[in-house]
């Protein structure tokens, strides 16, 4: 299998779904925005696509001018029937391009907090059944997804209620990490620090370097990505 992925910023990367790629034999190649140069794949190279986070917001098109791009792409990607997983940002572009409401979230996440699967998730079983033990995962973000139309409302947690969507088998939205290594945890403290104040939602940094040991050798990922590429 072909993996692509989008990624934003440096600090922002693939984590464990590189070392998934690696140890399951599917190449993974990568469309980096931040590089001036970046260049978007053929349809054709790729069976599946990853869209990675980032600090901005899916309106910072007139600073970021590349979202442009990246959304017209994620379109004809939808249209030509690739899977697509959105991490973070990611699942806020994918909502967007699918003409849902993207906004500021009541309560800013940035931590390790338990998200918890709806009983509509229970028309995906896998995803259900991975999310039953209301696993602690970890969270970045400020603004929020609306469920898009036709879309089923998988996952919540006591901040944000909207935490997961996914359309048929063919696109999944994840407002959380699931690929967080430890070294994506400390590159997110070390490059957004000014992001850590005081909130309801928000732990402080030794408290989000400390959470690491939620990773549990990343096996929710691992098994969320057999489960959705299969």
């Amino acid at each position: 299998m072909n993996i692509h992925y989008f990624q934003h910023v440096p600090f922002e990367g693939p984590g464990y779904i590189q070392v998934w790629a690696a140890e399951n034999g599917h190449s993974l190649t990568a469309t980096r925005f931040f590089d001036s140069q970046y260049m978007l794949p053929e349809l054709p190279s790729f069976d599946v696509l990853v869209v990675l986070g980032g600090p901005m917001s899916v309106f910072d098109e007139e600073r970021y001018g590349w979202l442009v791009d990246e959304k017209r792409f994620i379109r004809k990607a939808i249209d030509e029937g690739k899977k697509i997983l959105g991490v973070c940002l990611g699942a806020q572009l994918l909502a967007t391009v699918l003409e849902a409401a993207v906004k500021p979230a009541p309560n800013k996440e940035i931590g390790w907090f338990p998200v918890s699967p709806t009983e509509e998730a229970k028309k995906l079983p896998w995803f259900y059944e991975l999310f039953a033990d209301h696993p602690m995962v970890f969270h970045w973000h400020g603004d929020k997804f609306e469920i898009p139309y036709r879309a089923i409302n998988l996952a919540s947690s006591d901040a944000n209620k909207n935490q997961a969507f996914a359309v048929d088998d063919q696109l999944l939205g994840l407002q959380f990490h699931v690929e967080t290594t430890p070294a994506n945890v400390r590159d997110l403290v070390a490059n957004a620090k000014a992001e850590i104040v005081p909130g309801n939602f928000i732990q402080d940094e030794t408290e989000l370097v400390s959470g690491i040991r939620h990773i549990a050798d990343n096996r929710l990922c691992g098994q969320l990505l057999m489960h959705f590429f299969s």
